[in-house]
């Protein structure tokens, strides 16, 4: 959240402390374009709020600051409501979409084939493996499709044409419980409860807070000579050693 609002301000605090767009050697057409994509971007951050807007106050309050005229609230003020409403919105759709996971979880239960872990983690296997069974230090080559469960897909290396090599200690704990479960060759769909995945936090714009993503996860290979690595304690994250 805070990203997205030192991002929405910056752009605004450029655009207001420049004068960008009214510079008057530019001609009029490249003036209008430029103009027209920082709307763009202005809202392609706005979308992401989940919040709805009044356009023409929305407008106004460009205007008044562009123009250096008298603004209803201070600056401060202002990134006081914007924290506060971007805030009140992340907490209003994540707590959706808890409910709407543990409903979609419930519904999936029953179906024939899904299987339910001690973890709440659920799987279906769609091919049955005949190879090894990978271990959590293991390295595997996978191909998979991450879903939404409203269907939007998320990462794809079947889209990418290219499949990943993944340590099972480095990824999500519902990827590396269900990546244990198959069989080299096996093609398995994973549910994963947002506790296993990427919890209240969510992951940037591409998955919400408390978000269930489901994975369609093809095991290809177990890893013998795997990729040197080491773990970079400042991100958290793998870091390869080429």
């Amino acid at each position: 959240m805070r990203g997205t609002i030192n991002k929405l301000f910056f752009l605004l605090i450029f655009i207001a402390g420049t004068g960008f767009l009214s510079f008057a050697q530019s001609p009029e057409d490249e003036k209008a374009d430029l103009s027209y994509v920082f709307g763009m971007v202005i809202a392609s951050d706005l979308i992401h709020t989940g919040l709805e807007f009044d356009l023409d106050a929305f407008i106004q309050g460009l205007r008044d600051s562009l123009e250096n005229q008298d603004t209803r609230f201070s600056f401060d003020e202002a990134i006081e409501r914007v924290e506060t409403a971007i805030w009140t919105a992340m907490a209003e759709r994540a707590e959706m979409n808890r409910l709407e996971g543990e409903r979609f979880l419930a519904h999936n239960a029953d179906r024939p084939g899904v299987n339910i872990t001690s973890s709440g983690l659920q799987y279906e296997i769609i091919i049955e493996g005949t190879g090894r069974q990978p271990e959590y230090y293991d390295f595997v080559k996978v191909h998979y499709t991450g879903f939404l469960i409203d269907g939007t897909v998320f990462d794809s290396s079947q889209e990418r044409g290219e499949p990943e090599e993944l340590p099972l200690q480095g990824v999500i704990p519902g990827w590396s419980e269900g990546l244990q479960l198959m069989r080299e060759g096996g093609i398995s769909l994973l549910f994963v409860p947002s506790d296993l995945a990427y919890g209240t936090q969510g992951a940037g714009n591409v998955i919400p807070p408390n978000s269930v993503i489901v994975f369609e996860v093809e095991l290809l290979e177990i890893l013998e000579n795997p990729p040197q690595f080491f773990w970079d304690f400042d991100d958290m994250d793998f870091l390869w050693d080429d």
